[in-house]
Order: structure tokens, then C-alpha cells, then sequence
């Protein structure tokens, strides 16, 4: 791939505010054509959550006119630059690399942070698998911070605490799309200079304070996988406002590094094709109209499970202004209904046509994370006693009993109506009701 320099990726991305503008659209009476295929994906979205992704005839354009241009891998055609230029747009970021996914986002960032042998990186145990993939994959250390429960996030009063003389990187996620309190964990990394790195891979324009998530540290990592709210069947991107960050990236998702870019010896190839960015294009069209109906949907359904005593809604960190509503977090409290078995609760609840998810399993305690400890090539580095106490370190007992307690909605569950909302309502006050009955069953 041919590297372009710094001067003219600013000014690629310099019309990245005109592309934006057009990523909303309107829901008035006003504009009948826009309005008719919005209704039309609210409704298809909301019949079924296997009938995620949503797609319409411009995607199916936008993929036949990759086709028929010859031009299908990144440097050849038009439709990643094209991409990269709204995403940025969107997130508020100067610059964005799209890449083959979040997990590839993810490696990327870390290899141009040169992450290696004898790094330790902080992360929550709250999270999906590839986090902590990403570290491992550097041969880094991970080290688990545990959980704030109110939030579902890593809990930054604990991060001090965490860091030693081998950190290098601290790495928090917003789970769920719920932005946690990464300014704290900014604070908290600032008097030894240590870089942080957002895994927002659920967290498309969730903010806090304002600004998006992604931006508040060094930079943000994105997935557009099947399941998200923004998706190409897979897919990812970085953004950044460091510019020389971004040159190492740059070079680091690129097999052969980079004109005239300094590289570390080396390098992957995660570079998003054409196609993925001709799909995440039309996706972007109707993405934000889909982010407001999710916002709208879950604000409601909060409102009428605050009601039912055992319903916990999951909180934002501190200073969070906005969510992505990836997923919808709730804890339940069993005491309240009966003592029903959180297993059994779900199946009621699934009965009645509401799928939920108990959610995450303690990750710092799964067993591929375990093996860790009996990894040759750790050992080899890290020493076989120092593995050992690595798996002691690693408890997370807040972690542990929000892991007992948690349950989701996916983020289609959103894309129904209001109706749909008062219906999960009334379902889980059904269940509560017959508790008793359940519990026993």
C-alpha cells in the first residue's frame, strides 16, 4: 500500500465535516422519501433480532459498485478513504484508520504503542475475550482491575493501585456502549505518563462530557462486527488526534510498514477492503436515526424497570452524557423475586418472546485466561513463580458477583417500538408476580 504523508491525509480529512453532515436523517413528515425506509428498518429491525443487520438498496449499490469497479483492496479504490473521512467526522476525531476489525484496531494500536515482553497493560475482567486476546497476542502482561458494579465498567478509584513500575498502557472499555469514566482514568494515568487506550468497540458515539469516546485518550478502538450497531459482517477503525500516533499505526496495519515512516521491525496486515467500507458507508445513512430511536427506547424502559423492585438499570460512569445502548445492562436481584434463580427468570422471560443474555462470565477467572499461567513462552519471560502469583493478582471479587447478577437486552431489542418497551415491562412484573410459582416449577 502506498502511504500517503502527513500533509495530505490532513487534507483528506480536512472535508471530513462536510461528509458528516450528512450522516443524520430526519424524522419529520417533512421529507416523505426518508421517512418511508426508516419506518420500514424500524419495523423490520424490531419483528426479530435474528433479522439483524438491516440493509437497504444502498448497500446492495454500494457493494455491486465495488464489484464492477475492479477495485476491492485499500490503496486500489476510494470507498475506505471515503470512510475513514465520515467515521472521523462522526467521532469528532481528526483522524481514523479503518482496519479488518476491532480486535485488529486493537492490535494495531498496541503494536505502534510498541507493546511487548515485560509490558504490563490494565484492563477490566468485565469484557468480551478479544481485550485481553490483544495483550496476550503482544505477549504483554494483562492485569484486571475490577468492576464498578453501578456501571458494568473498570473501576477507576482501582486503577492507582494497579499500576507498577512494568504498566505501559492502561486500556479501559466502555462495555455495553456505556461510556465509562475515562477522565479519571486519564487523571490517573497522567503522573507517570502512561498512554490510554479506549476499547470502545461497543461504543459508537457514546460520549462523555460531550465528546465522544475514543478521543479522551491517546486514542479509540472500534468493531464493526455482525452483531453491532454499526456493522459490515466485520470491520474496524482507530482514531486518534496524535498525528504521529496515527503515522505508527499507519505503518503497523501494513505489512511493509510505511514511506519514509519509522516502524518498530514490525507489523500485521489489518486493512479494512472496498467492500466492508462501501456497506459501512451506507450503514453510516441511517446509523444516527437508529442511535436516537435506541437512546429514546432505553431511556423509556428505564423509566418503568426502576419501578419493579429488583430491576437495576446499569448507570453511566461519571461525566457520561451518552450511551450506545449496545447493550441494555440491568442487575437482578433475586431476593426480590422469590429467590427465582437468575437461569429460570430468563426463561420466563423467554417464554413470553423477550430473549435476554445473563451476560459476561468472570473473564479473569475463565479458563482460557488461566492457561495463561502455564504458557511455555510466559513462563520463559514473566518466570513460572511470577505466573503463579499473576493468577492470584487477578481476583476480582466485585467482579464476581456482578457476573452472578447481570443481564442484557441486545441492542435490537431498542430498535422496537415504545409499545415494546412497556411490554418487556410488563412481562418482567408478570414474572415477579408468579416468582413463587417459578421458583418452585
Amino acid at each position: 500500500m502506498k502511504l500517503k504523508s502527513s500533509v495530505s491525509r490532513r487534507g483528506f480529512l480536512g472535508g471530513a465535516a462536510t461528509a458528516g453532515a450528512g450522516l443524520c436523517l430526519g424524522l419529520t413528515k417533512a421529507s416523505a422519501a426518508a421517512e418511508k425506509p426508516a419506518a420500514a428498518t424500524a419495523k423490520r429491525a424490531a419483528k426479530s433480532a435474528t433479522e439483524w443487520p438491516v440493509w437497504e438498496t444502498n448497500d446492495e449499490k454500494g457493494l455491486l459498485d465495488v464489484l464492477h469497479s475492479g477495485k476491492w483492496g485499500r490503496g486500489n479504490g476510494s470507498r475506505v478513504k471515503e470512510f475513514e473521512n465520515a467515521y472521523a467526522a462522526l467521532t469528532g476525531a481528526k483522524f481514523c484508520l479503518a482496519t479488518s476489525s476491532g480486535t485488529g484496531a486493537l492490535l494495531t494500536a498496541l503494536g505502534a504503542l510498541d507493546i511487548g515482553p515485560g509490558d504490563e497493560v490494565i484492563l477490566p475482567p468485565y469484557t468480551f475475550v478479544a481485550t485481553f486476546n490483544a495483550i496476550t497476542h503482544h505477549y504483554a502482561l494483562p492485569v484486571f482491575v475490577d468492576t464498578d458494579p453501578a456501571t458494568f465498567q473498570i473501576d477507576p478509584k482501582k486503577v492507582p493501585a494497579a499500576i507498577t513500575a512494568a504498566t505501559k498502557l492502561i486500556l479501559p472499555v466502555h462495555i455495553g456502549g456505556s461510556p465509562c469514566d475515562v477522565d479519571a482514568i486519564v487523571e490517573a494515568a497522567r503522573p507517570r505518563k502512561l498512554p490510554v487506550l479506549e476499547d470502545a468497540c461497543q461504543a459508537w458515539s457514546a460520549q462523555v462530557r460531550g465528546a465522544n469516546v475514543g478521543t479522551r485518550g491517546l486514542a479509540g478502538c472500534f468493531s464493526f462486527q455482525a452483531s453491532k450497531n454499526l456493522t459490515a459482517g466485520e470491520g474496524g477503525a482507530l482514531i486518534t488526534n496524535d498525528e504521529k500516533f496515527l503515522d505508527r499505526c499507519v505503518a503497523f496495519h501494513s505489512p511493509s510498514g510505511g514511506k519514509g515512516i519509522v516502524t518498530s521491525g514490525r507489523g500485521g496486515n489489518y486493512r479494512l477492503t472496498e467492500f466492508q467500507a462501501a456497506v459501512l458507508l451506507a450503514q453510516l445513512a441511517r446509523f444516527e436515526q437508529q442511535q436516537k430511536l435506541r437512546e429514546a427506547n432505553a431511556n423509556y424502559l428505564t423509566s418503568l424497570l426502576e419501578k419493579i423492585p429488583g430491576i437495576a438499570p446499569a448507570r453511566f460512569g461519571n461525566g457520561g452524557t451518552r450511551s450506545a445502548w449496545h447493550l441494555y445492562m440491568f442487575h437482578y436481584d433475586k431476593r426480590q423475586f422469590a429467590n427465582l434463580p437468575r437461569a429460570k427468570f430468563l426463561e420466563a422471560l423467554a417464554k413470553e418472546g423477550i430473549a435476554a443474555s445473563h451476560g459476561y462470565t468472570p473473564l479473569n477467572t475463565s479458563a482460557h485466561v488461566k492457561a495463561l499461567a502455564e504458557n511455555p513462552h510466559y513462563q520463559r519471560i514473566y518466570g513460572q513463580q511470577a505466573m503463579a502469583r499473576w493468577v492470584d493478582r487477578n481476583q476480582c471479587p466485585v467482579n464476581d458477583r456482578l457476573c452472578e447478577e447481570a443481564a442484557w437486552f441486545p441492542q435490537t431489542k431498542l430498535l422496537g417500538s415504545r409499545r415494546d418497551m412497556e411490554r418487556i415491562a410488563e412481562v418482567i412484573a408478570s414474572v415477579q408476580k408468579r416468582a413463587g410459582e417459578l421458583a418452585k416449577a
